[in-house]
């Protein structure tokens, strides 16, 4: 397994880190990955060193860093109560700033193609980057809070990915229904849905279901490599 390293990163006048798996000199196709409310906790290193074993550089930028920095929480019910306050506290525009930024640097370190992906929180990031920045693809894992701008679907650049789960307590099958509404008029998006819990995942959840993260994440992959190689 890959192993990744801190990178320091800047946004507007900003400097925050983020976890970078895989070489950043060459010219290899890369992922920002966007955290869930637990920070650039152990499970999103273990995505970006996954992103990086399949051949792809991956870069995890710690979003909460104006709040408070190198947040790592589990998930537990302290640990929910915590994150939910941290990202009720993010200004969306400056996560998206951030997310700019980072798509930048790795095409200034060289990536040929660029993409997001985020599990979350991090999937309503995703989404939001792929309709006001310029990412290659974009794929979401239980993004929440997508059915507030679906308003913004005209407006998405690039390929885009969906996966949800359809027992998913926080994200009801109506409001993925209505998310894939919403995108049906756009050239290539594609809403999977999976008989399993919000975090399917995660292997560190309770949630975690072995069949849909095996499936959603093949699709990630071959879906990647469609469109960033």
């Amino acid at each position: 397994m890959t192993s990744g390293v801190r990178v320091e990163l800047s946004a507007a006048g900003e400097k925050f880190s983020g976890y970078c798996a895989g070489p950043t000199n060459v010219g290899r196709s890369a992922v920002v990955v966007i955290q869930e409310i637990f920070g650039v906790n152990s499970h999103i290193r273990d995505v970006c060193d996954r992103f990086a074993d399949e051949g792809f550089v991956a870069l995890a930028p710690d979003v909460f860093h104006r709040q408070q920095v190198d947040v790592e929480l589990g998930y537990e019910e302290a640990d929910i109560g915590v994150g939910f306050g941290l990202k009720e506290g993010l200004n969306p525009a400056e996560v998206v700033a951030d997310l700019a930024a980072c798509i930048q640097w790795l095409r200034d370190q060289g990536a040929s193609k660029v993409a997001v992906v985020g599990f979350c929180m991090g999937g309503l990031y995703t989404y939001l980057s792929a309709a006001q920045l310029n990412p290659d693809a974009a794929v979401a894992y239980y993004g929440g809070g997508i059915g507030d701008y679906l308003d913004q679907a005209t407006t998405v650049c690039c390929p885009i990915m969906f996966h949800f789960g359809e027992r998913d307590d926080h994200i009801p099958l109506e409001v993925v229904a209505s998310v894939e509404a919403a995108v049906s008029g756009l050239t290539d998006a594609t809403v999977y849905t999976y008989p399993a819990e919000h975090g399917f995942n995660c292997d560190q959840r309770g949630a975690f279901d072995q069949a849909a993260s095996t499936l959603a994440w093949q699709r990630t992959i071959d879906f990647f490599r469609r469109h960033l190689d």
